[in-house]
């Protein structure tokens, strides 16, 4: 029977340092499980280097690093309870890490930069049964987690939303002192603050009505722009992630992508700030029509 999904959201249960929440499972102060070792949080994962070498002199030509799935362990695991429910605990833990075929979160906050989320599944579980399993106290346990995606979340996630480009009313006649320029109008322009250090991808939504819906990101230069019209009712979620581009929820929509649209996984966020810009065809002006940009900073 595959594991049950998660019912706590992620790192709702991590209230201090030390403390490992995947799923509904808490490790750390306070539970019954205590560990001693973390690997392959705070590493770089593994790298494929593209790199090649130079035919005609010293040295190679630098290629992209692409980091493959990062592989988490939790060694020196102890499972401590009273003799008596030794077993029902040992149960919940081996509940909790049975293997399952989609990631869930895995939340681990080790210092005062608080915590930090990733997708994984647990891949190897080894709980001792030595003379210590029937007196309460199991020593030498691990666990082990593959998160195919590498990189580290901050639990929160941020929204950023723009409107189309309006114009500002101006000045009403006659003039009154002191001079009102009205409401300014809007710019379509936002920014994106990625406070980690690896490339987010963000998950955008366009809203109609309007036709053609595009956002550049001004710092990179690369554009996702769709060819169809949106009514008022309409969504169209770009998920640069899973490469997906869906409307309403249903309707695949990618084969709108223009000749301007980038792939949607190379359209990311990077480290640091960066700049946006809503558009969309000629005659597109109300403003009801939006987009909101969502994603998580991004640490490796």
């Amino acid at each position: 029977m595959p594991a049950t999904a998660a019912t706590v959201a992620a790192g709702a249960l991590v209230t201090q340092p030390g403390q490992i929440q995947y799923g509904d499972l808490l490790l750390g102060p306070g539970t019954p499980y205590r560990w001693r070792t973390l690997t392959g949080w705070e590493e770089l994962p593994p790298l494929d280097s593209g790199t090649v070498q130079r035919a005609d002199a010293h040295g190679a030509f630098p290629g992209l690093l692409l980091a493959q799935a990062r592989t988490i362990g939790v060694d020196g695991l102890v499972v401590r309870a009273p003799r008596a429910q030794i077993g029902q605990v040992v149960g919940s833990l081996a509940a909790a890490t049975a293997p399952r075929v989609d990631e869930i979160p895995l939340v681990a906050w080790l210092d005062e930069r608080g915590p930090l989320l990733a997708y994984a599944r647990v891949t190897r579980r080894a709980v001792p049964t030595t003379t210590g399993y029937r007196l309460g106290t199991i020593l030498g346990g691990a666990i082990e987690w593959v998160a195919t995606d590498p990189r580290r979340y901050a639990l929160t996630e941020q929204t950023v939303a723009a409107t189309l480009p309006a114009p500002e009313p101006g000045l009403s006649w006659p003039l009154v002192w002191p001079l009102d320029f009205g409401t300014p109008g809007s710019t379509g322009r936002l920014s994106v603050v990625n406070a980690g250090d690896a490339d987010a991808h963000p998950v955008i939504e366009f809203r109609g009505p309007l036709t053609m819906p595009s956002l550049t990101n001004i710092t990179t230069g690369d554009v996702l722009e769709y060819d169809l019209p949106l009514a008022a009712s309409d969504v169209l979620v770009v998920d640069t992630g899973a490469g997906t581009v869906v409307l309403n929820g249903t309707a695949s929509r990618i084969h709108t992508a223009t000749s301007r649209s980038v792939p949607e996984q190379t359209f990311t966020i990077p480290p640091g700030t960066s700049s946006f810009l809503f558009r969309a065809a000629p005659g597109s002006t109300d403003p009801t029509a939006s987009v909101a940009v969502r994603y998580r900073a991004a640490y490796w």
